[in-house]
């Protein structure tokens, strides 16, 4: 979270794009993972084009958004405390595993004519009781699969660019798909799919830890993560901001659907266009994030993208015509990209190892476990005050929690300070400095 940074360090250069790539595991990994995403984004559009066109209802799209995403905040605090705790390769394969389960299951009931809101919401509800373990072991097996820990920031970039290049792919084929073959087709697919990361994950040489360790009871690891993760200011305000984000702007995705059909007028293949459209910004997100060398100077995007993703939510919400709005997507996937990307790669960073997932339980906690009750919240609002004022309402709120975030930013980087001297993030010349000013930087560090 350091202010001044390297600026000839943090230049584009393509050639730092890719670095975490060398590490075997890690390239097993990202292949596999990217066929895979690509399905859940075609499951995930056709999902919410299913839904609403068996109900009609922004209502009942926010409550399908709910259902599927309250089990994972329920449960990742104490799947936190089983990560620091059980293998994470393990406990990977079986999430991946009840994932293609789940979508296979979706897929039988539409194929056969027996699919009901009900079910949908069972087998939602489902994954994000899979989801809750699955978050913050990926999260935290990723120091695990990266051979120099120099390239965890990148590879946590890289991360956000294989999500995002899949939902720049994944809805588009979307809406094709349902248009040509329909929703069951679609769901079919992404369970197929799982069958890449499983391999991959199956092909991985990941040494095993045989040292006994004795932890404590579960109860009192979990109140240390919580006193360690809380206690923490740094930690803290990128949680805090990370979940006021995720609670009243991110919705916005779960509202699309209305957007496409009652503001822009078109039907899935709309739909799959304006998905595709923030997976084009977030895609160029993160490869700006992964060009980088180091960490220095992450903090003060936070803000600024908190910032310009609600100022562009607002404008979105004003656009009326496809390709104003395709180009307002297109930031809004940028700015919020940068902004969780941000936050997950600095809370990397400054986190103790033994506390990595409960850490990253809270993260996820922010990140994924805000958005039902947001995407409940945004359903029913939209219902009574329009999809388009919604979305603003966020927009003005995540520009006052940027604003606060932004206040707090210099006292934070010192906190922060004593933690990358430590682990030799800054400089040793810089360390010994009492504060660190742009005088105090070597001109090749600025």
């Amino acid at each position: 979270m350091e202010g001044n940074t390297s600026r000839q360090n943090n230049r584009f250069n393509v050639n730092e794009v890719f670095r975490a790539l060398k590490s075997r595991n890690y390239r097993l990994f990202f292949f596999g993972q990217l066929i895979s995403l690509v399905g859940t984004w075609i499951q995930s559009v056709a999902l919410s084009w299913l839904v609403y066109s068996l109900t009609g209802s922004a209502v009942l799209l926010g409550i399908v958004g709910f259902t599927s995403q309250i089990a994972t905040f329920l449960l990742t605090p104490f799947a936190g405390v089983l990560v620091d705790r059980w293998n994470r390769h393990r406990m990977i394969i079986m999430t991946q595993t009840m994932f293609m389960i789940q979508a296979l299951l979706l897929a039988f009931l539409v194929l056969a004519g027996k699919i009901q809101v009900w079910q949908i919401i069972a087998l939602g509800t489902f994954a994000g009781f899979v989801n809750g373990f699955d978050i913050p072991t990926r999260q935290s097996f990723v120091i695990e699969m990266v051979e120099n820990r120099e390239d965890l920031p990148n590879a946590i970039a890289l991360n956000s660019s294989m999500f995002n290049a899949a939902r720049l792919v994944g809805p588009a084929l979307a809406g094709a798909l349902i248009a040509a073959v329909g929703e069951g087709m679609c769901f079919l697919i992404n369970g197929i799919s799982y069958i890449a990361v499983i391999i991959a994950l199956f092909f991985m040489r990941v040494a095993v830890d045989t040292r006994e360790r004795e932890h404590p009871h579960p109860v009192t690891q979990l109140r240390e993560g919580f006193a360690y993760t809380f206690g923490f200011p740094p930690i803290r305000s990128i949680i805090y901001l990370l979940a006021l984000i995720s609670l009243v702007s991110m919705p916005y995705a779960v509202l699309m659907p209305v957007f496409a059909t009652k503001i822009l007028h078109g039907g899935p293949a709309t739909l799959g266009i304006l998905t595709s459209a923030t997976g084009v910004g977030a895609l160029v997100g993160a490869i700006f994030l992964a060009s980088r060398k180091s960490v220095l100077g992450l903090g003060k995007w936070i803000p600024f993208s908190a910032f310009m993703l609600g100022a562009a939510l607002i404008a979105f919400s004003f656009s009326g015509t496809l390709w104003l709005s395709i180009s307002i997507l297109i930031i809004i996937g940028f700015v919020a990209l940068t902004q969780m990307a941000s936050s997950n790669t600095i809370l990397q960073t400054i986190v103790e190892d033994a506390k990595r997932g409960r850490v990253m339980s809270f993260y996820t906690m922010a990140f994924m476990g805000m958005a039902p009750f947001g995407s409940l919240m945004a359903g029913t609002l939209a219902e009574s005050i329009g999809a388009p004022r919604t979305v603003a309402i966020g927009g003005f709120i995540a520009i006052v929690g940027a604003i606060v975030f932004a206040s707090n930013l210099p006292r934070l980087r010192e906190l922060v300070r004593p933690v990358y001297c430590e682990k030799g993030i800054l400089p040793v010349q810089i360390c010994g400095v009492e504060k660190v000013t742009e005088d105090t930087v070597p001109p090749e560090q600025r």
